[in-house]
């Protein structure tokens, strides 16, 4: 059971998000249609290096391999609601092989622009899913302005960065997260990038909590130091706003989300955090001595929580969201 507020029950023997249907919006038999068996992702205990017992949510074990399946799951059964047959988006990557596999199970067709730089793999996979895809020459940002040209001319944009239901599927997380703790987490600590993950984040544990943000866990965002728009705004020091980061999944110049997470920000509703490239490296290495395979981008939350949990103020249960799994870049 979920405690307190309007957080809602799940529907047991429902494939995938469709066990969140009422909640989410989305008519339980699309969500049927669509699932790939996305959610319920592992959580499991390790030790830190200074002996804390902290929490990891792996979600690497989504059907495509990372967190946004929650989302495109959502994103692809309202599309089929509203008889939708072809859209367009632009990722990185892991957006775009999620919106790719499941619009390949909805039957629909995809356009997926990727900045020339895309790591080989999740390339291969858009492409494995059957989505037409578009290389764009030039940064992650270059890429977004060939979709939104696209969209423009009347093509459905299905972007990870703007829908609401991106979102929306993120939020199962935190239900997600209370059912297997039995309990709210005390601090929950995931990257960002856009700002859709910890957006989502917020907006499940504020259904749990019935809107009373004080009894919010901390929710911490972490960002490459050298890629750190949003914490550059919100006044962490050192925080640089545009830069090259080995952790590709979160480097973005531009975050969609800015005001909103600033907002939340300056209540003191989330808090941004940074890391340094070698502790993102380094954060990785010492994920996969303890048995977990993340992909670079979710190494950015173990130093953060090996650091945050050092300086004291972090409540327990302590628990770090592990974005993607470690073939989604394979190399050291």
């Amino acid at each position: 059971m979920l405690p307190c507020g309007r957080a809602p029950l799940p529907e047991r023997k429902a494939p995938g998000l469709a066990r969140w249907a009422q909640w989410l919006g989305v008519p339980s038999d699309a969500l049927r249609r669509v699932s790939l068996g996305e959610g319920g992702t592992a959580l499991c205990w390790a030790r830190t290096a200074g002996g804390a017992e902290v929490a990891l949510k792996v979600e690497g074990q989504n059907p495509t391999g990372s967190f946004k399946d929650r989302g495109a799951a959502v994103l692809a059964a309202a599309t089929l609601c509203r008889n939708l047959r072809e859209v367009v988006e632009d990722s990185s990557g892991n957006a775009g092989v999620a919106l790719a596999a499941y619009a390949a199970r909805a039957g629909i067709r995809a356009r997926v622009y990727v900045p020339e730089g895309a790591s080989g793999t999740k390339v291969f996979q858009i492409a494995l899913h059957g989505a037409q895809l578009i290389r764009v020459q030039g940064s992650r940002a270059a890429a977004a302005a060939a979709a939104i040209a696209e969209a423009e001319s009347g093509v459905a944009y299905a972007s990870h960065a703007y829908q609401p239901f991106q979102i929306a599927g993120y939020a199962t997380i935190a239900f997600e997260l209370v059912e297997q703790l039995d309990t709210l987490p005390g601090t929950v600590v995931a990257p960002v990038g856009q700002g859709g993950l910890l957006l989502g984040l917020h907006l499940g544990f504020m259904e749990i909590v019935g809107g009373e943000a004080t009894r919010l866990p901390r929710l911490v965002g972490v960002q490459a130091r050298c890629c750190a728009p949003l914490a550059h705004s919100s006044g962490v020091a050192g925080a640089e706003v545009a830069g090259r980061t080995c952790a590709e999944g979160i480097c973005v110049e531009r975050p969609v989300r800015t005001a909103e997470l600033l907002g939340l920000a300056r209540r003191g509703e989330v808090e941004l955090a940074v890391v340094d490239e070698p502790d993102i490296r380094a954060g990785r290495a010492e994920l996969g001595l303890r048995g977990f395979g993340v992909e670079t981008t979710s190494a950015v939350v173990w130093r953060a929580i090996e650091r945050g949990l050092e300086g004291g103020g972090w409540r327990d249960p302590v628990v770090g969201i592990l974005t993607a799994h470690a073939l989604k870049t394979p190399v050291m």
